[in-house]
């Protein structure tokens, strides 16, 4: 995905930048010691340091959680958002519908190990100080005073972020341009041909009306 909307940011002479959040692909740091905090100060970073003037965010995932809390911390710096399958507050949602004593638990051995579909086998390791500090980020608890433009797509096939959370996003956001699409067959990853597609033409359509506003 990011390397289709790179590509096409180029062929029209859009500046672009992507990022690995600490911990994550190919920035220092380990994933163990991460939190949502840190990742917020990861964005603010890029935002400040690295870019001029209204940017247009793109957030996958959990992305879409830390494009969110960007949105509301710089409303000065973000023009639009577009989240592919949101992930907002999820970690924190999806733990606190544990049993208590699996919470307690997870607590104790402070790892939550949740079954990773992308491969044959294996956990992803979730550190227990990444969901308390998750607490503190949480947005779908009130209403977002988020009032640029809004565009969300998310897979009905999700089997990772529950789509209803685009849904709410959509809902409780204060910004009255707001659009999202459900894909019938899309997954969680939104990278078939055809969900990429979607995603460039929504970022194209968005920096269109952006410049006809302008």
């Amino acid at each position: 995905k990011a390397v289709a909307i790179e590509n096409y940011c180029k062929s029209l002479g859009h500046s672009f930048i992507r990022f690995d959040y600490t911990g994550c692909g190919a920035s220092e740091g380990k994933f163990r010691k991460s939190t949502i905090g840190q990742w917020k100060k990861d964005v603010f970073a890029v935002l400040d340091e690295l870019t001029e003037g209204p940017q247009v965010i793109v957030g996958s995932s959990m992305g879409g959680w830390l494009m969110l809390l960007a949105a509301v911390a710089r409303p000065d710096r973000i023009a639009a958002v577009v989240g592919i399958s949101t992930g907002a507050d999820y970690l924190v949602n999806a733990f606190k519908q544990l049993p208590l004593e699996v919470q307690k638990e997870i607590e104790t051995k402070g790892e939550w190990y949740i079954p990773n579909s992308h491969k044959d086998a294996g956990f992803h390791k979730i550190p227990y100080t990444f969901i308390k500090d998750a607490e503190n980020y949480c947005v779908l608890h009130s209403t977002i005073p988020i009032s640029c433009p809004v565009r969300l797509i998310h897979g009905l096939k999700d089997e990772h972020i529950p789509w209803q959370i685009s849904l709410k996003v959509a809902e409780i956001v204060i910004s009255k341009d707001v659009d999202i699409i459900l894909r019938k067959n899309g997954e969680h990853r939104m990278s078939d041909k055809d969900d990429i597609k979607l995603i460039v033409n929504l970022i194209d359509d968005v920096i269109d009306k952006l410049t006809t506003l302008a």
